[in-house]
């Protein structure tokens, strides 16, 4: 295993250079950590002598034509319902050159070589004459018809000579390369059953539950081919994993047919049946949030298991999630594979999206951002390097599917650009603009639309959006009135026949279907649905542990190992460690760095992977954890871990809050055997990635019995930082948890999250190892130290975390004499080290009476262990709780009642417990440095002042 660190740059081998790209210099770094393939060299020859030459003599023409290239999606005849203003480009008008305004008009000739692609790439046949008329002709034929391409925003000539010659030619560049498919008579049939069962399915659930929001697919019901047009051409490529994320809209057209999942327990469902398994303590989620992993079988061998993934309410939340799943299955197959082997060979990540979110959420642009794969071009000389990834969180380029359906907001109402998909020109993405209501026929259709789409992924290894234009027939939901809003979009939607209608007076004409096949079609389905219904049982839905989970308990059974040993130091280590060999060979003050660097490696040494992301994390945000190391000269970087101790596993590390930690939780989904740690620069720079904390971190168990390893680190303390960068806010943390307020002794709680604090370097390293070794997973908040992370005083001991040892939830005061202990004092971290300070200089109690005992785990509440901790302190009779954030934050209203739940335990009787600590707050710490020491100095005080 290896360890990875994200910085937002790559970390091991790193060579930094400035190159010029697209008008820009940017920053390239050289990345050959775990994970690295040598990025496969795509070439696309340039331009012969003879062709620049005909180029620079018909100048005109040229521009022309590539006046069409850029512009002819603004004519294209992309929206079904035909209420997207189309201009009258002049840029689209020849005579604007200066052509066709001669004698000979539209019959003037042209050598098109190098101009307008007819043949394969490479393959000119010297001077090639064309008329005026023919090349107009077949340029609007191409780039205004039913799709409008958008790719000369692309910096990449590569790119640009790819797409015009695949369009212009209709054929792929190199001879071995797979044709472009035909649409025969099997394939159109295949299209009509999918739109067809999809209109069945949408009548009969209006039919049989009419009160039901089902976010149904009429007037969208060209996803469907899409999709398995794109899933087929994949298969066929040899691409055996699709990781689909997509929101609600057609989810259950798309699960209850192509995805092959079962509608009697759609209906299940549907009559308030549970989709998971009684006994595991799941509530489970709502119909629109179904899943399903089938494997499709396309022929010939080529099968593909499509994963649906769960998703929340928050529209385009799951994007990263998925991003981050299939780069982590991705990184396993390539554990076990040739070195020829690239990213996105064996894996492709698929996106949904709606119009509105697209444009309108920005977890897309954060998600775009951290795509895409390097992939080196040649065009002739010198190479032409298309950068626009982010090393470390590519997968080998998505897909996005942009189901543009529009509603009540009309475009100039929702965003400022001409289209959903312009956020994708950040990153250069093409985007093909698609008429829906033409799956197939003379012109450009979108299933010819997917198969470009899946061909540029796969040569170029970057996202690429298909903008699908279609609308909604009922609305929102099927219990709405749309043409409220939108009255002369509902008055065409009205009049109209649906899309599978259409198709069927297609495929009538051409004589492809009879009466009696449609009949056939649409009564069968309609009759597989009777019979599911039918068949609608009590019973639940089945777990099971697959993939890289097998052999990993579920928390709630009896199988799960909630305490193990943690305790194991590796002579291998001094080797990595060798500025830290004084404190390991002593035994004695070893930081917490150097007690993070050895859980990483005895983790490592164990065949897990380690994996941190985000700022400054290489070398830590408080300069203390040097997991890179840096020339100072050349910027070469290497990560210790990984050159040093040659084990099995290895450490690996971007900003951005929202889609990073999506895609670090993504990842967790696919490997339990990964520690996945995401660190905040400071505590409260968790708020921007809230969504995913609060529908995903905390109560994806619950939901979808998905377990999740995650490590959350937050560095918290207020260290008269101000308003921000002190807190982590983990009061927010502690509302998010199930855990019980009740004390019974000897039950484990199935809690959700674990929140911890941990003093010494010991302790942090007990918790990074046991997020490993437990055979279950369970998300981890750490409130991450800053004062303590060099401070002598909390250093930890070799013995510490020998065998045999470790994590202990409470620590007792074992400074003290405990029979004289008068006043017990909980609290936790570095509150304890300042407030002896404050009892040495005089206060109302004798400090030698005082007491102090760190809660180091909040969530699961440590009922039993604090219980042990507090009968020890026999003659107590005062106990107090300090704190230093306000009374509204911290850990305070998490502790106060199961504090003296455990007290009447004790004590057999109620007891009180005094709250020392700042009062009320709007801020964790005010701004003004005197009023921040005044504050401080009598929290402090109040551990030893008179109750």
């Amino acid at each position: 295993m290896r360890a990875l660190t994200t910085n937002g740059s790559s970390l091991l081998g790193r060579v930094s250079r400035m190159s010029s790209y697209g008008g820009r210099g940017i920053r390239e770094y050289h990345d050959e950590s775990f994970g690295y393939r040598k990025p496969k060299e795509y070439v696309f020859p340039d331009y012969t002598a003879t062709q620049l030459k005909n180029r620079a003599e018909n100048a005109a023409l040229q521009r022309f034509v590539d006046s069409m290239r850029i512009h002819g999606h603004r004519s294209a005849r992309i929206d079904p319902l035909d209420l997207i203003h189309r201009e009258d480009v002049a840029a689209l008008n020849p005579q604007r050159y200066g052509l066709g305004s001669g004698e000979e008009g539209l019959n003037e000739k042209f050598n098109v070589d190098g101009i307008v692609w007819s043949k394969r790439v490479g393959q000119s046949a010297g001077e090639e004459l064309w008329t005026l008329e023919e090349i107009v002709n077949r340029l609007r034929g191409v780039y205004v018809g039913n799709i409008g391409y958008e790719f000369m925003h692309s910096s990449s000539k590569t790119e640009r000579l790819w797409f015009s010659h695949l369009l212009e030619s209709q054929s792929l560049p190199k001879l071995e390369d797979h044709p472009l498919s035909v649409i025969d008579e099997q394939k159109k049939k295949r299209i009509y059953e999918l739109l067809a069962r999809s209109e069945v399915f949408d009548n009969f659930l209006q039919a049989k539950f009419p009160n039901l929001k089902r976010y149904g697919l009429e007037g969208g019901e060209s996803m469907l081919p899409a999709l398995d047009s794109l899933f087929g051409a994949a298969a066929q490529r040899g691409v055996r994993h699709t990781i689909l994320a997509m929101p609600h809209r057609g989810r259950l057209n798309l699960l209850t047919d192509l995805l092959q999942f079962p509608p009697s327990s759609l209906f299940h469902k549907i009559k308030g049946g549970s989709e998971l398994p009684d006994g595991l303590g799941a509530d489970g989620d709502v119909l629109s949030h179904l899943v399903a992993s089938p494997t499709l079988d396309y022929g010939n061998g080529a099968q593909i298991k499509v994963s649906l993934q769960p998703n929340p309410s928050h529209l385009e939340a799951a994007n990263p999630i998925a991003l981050g799943k299939t780069r982590a299955k991705q990184l396993s197959l390539l554990k076990t594979s040739p070195a020829d082997c690239q990213l996105g060979d064996r894996v492709m990540c698929v996106q949904l999206h709606g119009d509105a979110a697209f444009s309108g959420q920005g977890v897309v642009m954060e998600t775009l951002g951290m795509s895409e794969f390097a992939v080196s071009f040649e065009v002739l000389a010198p190479f032409e390097k298309i950068p626009g990834n982010l090393p470390h969180f590519t997968s080998g380029g998505s897909v996005h599917l942009v189901v543009d359906i529009g509603y009540t907001t009309p475009a100039s109402g929702a965003r400022s650009s001409m289209y959903c998909s312009d956020v994708g020109k950040m990153i250069n993405a093409p985007v093909l603009h698609v008429n829906g209501d033409y799956p197939e026929g003379v012109s450009p259709t979108f299933l010819r639309a997917m198969e470009i789409a899946f061909r540029y992924r796969d040569y170029f290894r970057k996202d690429i959006i298909v903008d699908l234009l279609v609308y909604r027939r009922w609305g929102h939901n099927e219990l709405d009135l749309p043409g409220l809003t939108s009255p002369l979009m509902y008055e065409k939607i009205g009049a109209r026949k649906s899309v599978p209608q259409l198709y069927e007076e297609k495929l009538l004409t051409e004589e492809v279907l009879t009466a009696a096949d449609i009949s056939r079609v649409r009564g069968d389905y309609k009759a597989h649905l009777d019979a599911e219904l039918a068949k609608v049982t009590s019973s639940t839905g089945t777990f099971t542990s697959s993939g890289q989970w097998k052999g990993m308990a579920w928390p709630q059974t009896s199988e799960a190992e909630h305490d193990p040993a943690t305790g194991e130091i590796h002579p291998k280590l001094k080797r990595h460690v060798k500025s830290r060999l004084t404190s390991i060979e002593n035994g004695k003050g070893i930081d917490f760095a150097t007690a993070e660097a050895m859980a990483f490696g005895t983790l490592m040494l164990e065949d897990y992977d380690v994996r941190i992301s985000g700022q400054d994390v290489g070398r830590g945000t408080f300069s203390h954890r040097h997991a890179m190391l840096v020339n100072q000269k050349t910027e070469g970087v290497i990560v210790p871990l990984n050159d040093e101790l040659e084990a099995g596993g290895k450490p690996g590390t971007g900003e951005h809050e929202f889609a990073v930690l999506g895609f670090e939780y993504g990842a967790s989904w696919e490997r339990p055997t990964l520690l996945l740690i995401w660190e905040a620069q400071f505590g409260d720079f968790f708020n921007g990635a809230q969504i995913i904390i609060d529908t995903y971190i905390s109560s994806s168990e619950t939901k979808w019995l998905r377990q999740s390893g995650i490590v959350l680190m937050l560095p918290h303390g207020l260290d008269g930082a101000g308003p921000e960068h002190s807190s982590s806010r983990i009061e927010r943390m502690l509302q998010l948890t199930n855990d019980r307020y009740e004390y019974q002794s000897g039950e484990k709680g199935n809690v959700n999250i674990h929140v911890v604090y941990p003093t010494t370097p010991a302790q942090y390293f007990h918790l990074l190892r046991r997020q490993m070794v437990r055979n279950y997973r369970k998300p981890l908040v750490i409130a991450g130290p800053k004062g303590l992370l060099r401070l002598a005083a909390a250093s930890s001991n070799i013995d510490d975390m020998s065998a045999g040892t470790k994590f202990q939830p409470v620590l007792s005061d074992e400074s003290v004499d405990k029979a004289s202990v008068k006043r017990v004092v909980l609290l936790t971290w570095q509150t304890e080290r300042d407030a002896r300070k404050a009892g040495s200089h005089g206060t109302s109690a004798d400090p030698s009476s005082v007491a102090f005992v760190r809660i180091e785990e909040l969530s699961p509440f440590p009922f039993e262990a604090l219980e042990n901790a507090l009968r020890t302190y026999s003659n107590a009779d005062e106990y107090v709780w300090v704190q230093e954030e306000p009374r509204n934050q911290g850990a305070w209203t998490h502790v106060d009642g199961r504090i003296r739940e455990v007290l009447r335990s004790v004590k057999g009787k109620e007891e009180r417990l005094v709250y020392r600590g700042r009062k009320e707050s709007a801020v964790p710490a005010p701004g003004i440095g005197k009023l921040y020491q005044a504050q401080q100095k009598e929290v402090l005080e109040g551990a030893f002042s008179k109750l």
